[in-house]
């Protein structure tokens, strides 16, 4: 058994206290156009596990739903979740062993997932794949695991309006996943990455900034030629400490100073669709609030392009909707929104 117990006692004593003193903001409308919905079935009536399906079978099958969610492709993602988790689980209440570790760890990633897919939209179900996720992980005995699914649960714990206790929890384990390894500390520096955002959302400028230049540090000393596709849902580069900039001073009110970093990227050469979206989506509030309509709607438009169901996510709609009620809206805004579903 791979156990870290200093790590894993950290997670769980945080785990337990992340209980939710509201809902999220602007919870996604009910009803099936919300791809989050599969997951409430997920969670209280889990469908059969799919039989006859082995661990090497279930391995590529996680591949493959990863690769929905890389691709934004959310309706997709929503679907095959529920089968993929149940049947993980299966594998892990009739093995034991190595077998059963690599379970709880495919369990993990489709509960990140499912925690990823929840707070794009806004769902409150994220609490309880979030705590999934990390009891998951857990009991992998893996600290890349871990910390993969500590994301998550500090992006729902901020959500949430606790940013202070999101922010310990991802220093907390990313100092602890330093000693295991380059594919962990390469999950520690994107946890760095999340903090920093936590602390601008939370206006605690002084503490956002060292977490970004800790961000880059650890980039920095991580190896040439890492593997970087044991990093689940963000990569630990450069380029993605340069897209956490843009979105850190645009949360702290500094978006003239996201524009440098905004404009360094190539949004073509991020590596995912849901990268690039994400790229479009922070230089649109960029723009926004630096009251650049017209770059605004390009940004949003760019989102469109690339992956369209970011588009129609609850806060690329609120953007949208901002944007089409300024005093001035910008050239093609109307047509835009109803395109994406913001006017009907």
């Amino acid at each position: 058994m791979r156990r870290r117990n200093l790590l894993l006692l950290g997670v769980a004593a945080t785990a337990s206290l992340a209980v939710p003193q509201a809902a999220a903001a602007g919870s996604a409308q009910a009803g099936s156009a919300d791809p989050a919905d599969n997951l409430v079935g997920l969670l209280y009536t889990p469908p059969a596990p799919v039989s006859g399906t082995s661990l090497p079978q279930l391995d590529r099958l996680l591949a493959a739903t990863r690769a929905q969610f890389t691709a934004s492709h959310y309706r997709d993602l929503g679907a095959a979740l529920p089968g993929l988790i149940a049947t993980a689980e299966a594998h892990r209440d009739s093995s034991s062993g190595g077998a059963r570790e690599r379970a709880h760890t495919l369990a993990a990633r489709g509960y990140v997932l499912a925690t990823e897919l929840a707070a794009k939209h806004h769902s409150d179900l994220a609490w309880a794949t979030a705590d999934r996720a990390v009891q998951a992980a857990r009991q992998s005995g893996d600290p890349v695991v871990i910390g993969e699914a500590v994301r998550v649960l500090a992006i729902t714990m901020r959500r949430a309006g606790r940013p202070g206790a999101a922010v310990a929890l991802l220093e907390r384990t990313a100092r602890d996943l330093d000693d295991h390894g380059p594919a962990a500390r390469a999950v520690a520096a994107s946890l760095w990455m999340t903090a920093a955002y936590t602390a601008a959302c939370a206006h605690d400028a002084g503490s956002a900034h060292d977490l970004l230049t800790g961000a880059a540090e650890a980039v920095d000393r991580l190896p040439v030629g890492l593997p970087r596709q044991r990093l689940f849902t963000v990569e630990a580069t450069p380029t993605q400490v340069d897209l956490y900039r843009v979105g850190v001073h645009t949360v702290l009110g500094e978006p003239d100073q996201a524009v440098p970093h905004a404009t360094r990227i190539n949004p073509a050469a991020l590596p995912t669709a849901e990268r690039q979206a994400r790229w479009g989506t922070d230089t649109a509030r960029m723009w926004m609030r630096l009251g650049d309509q017209q770059r605004t709607l390009a940004a949003l438009r760019f989102v469109d392009r690339v992956a369209p169901e970011e588009a129609r996510r609850p806060a690329l709609q609120a953007l949208t909707s901002e944007l089409l009620y300024t005093a001035m809206p910008a050239a093609g805004v109307r047509d835009f929104a109803r395109r994406t579903g913001v006017l009907t």
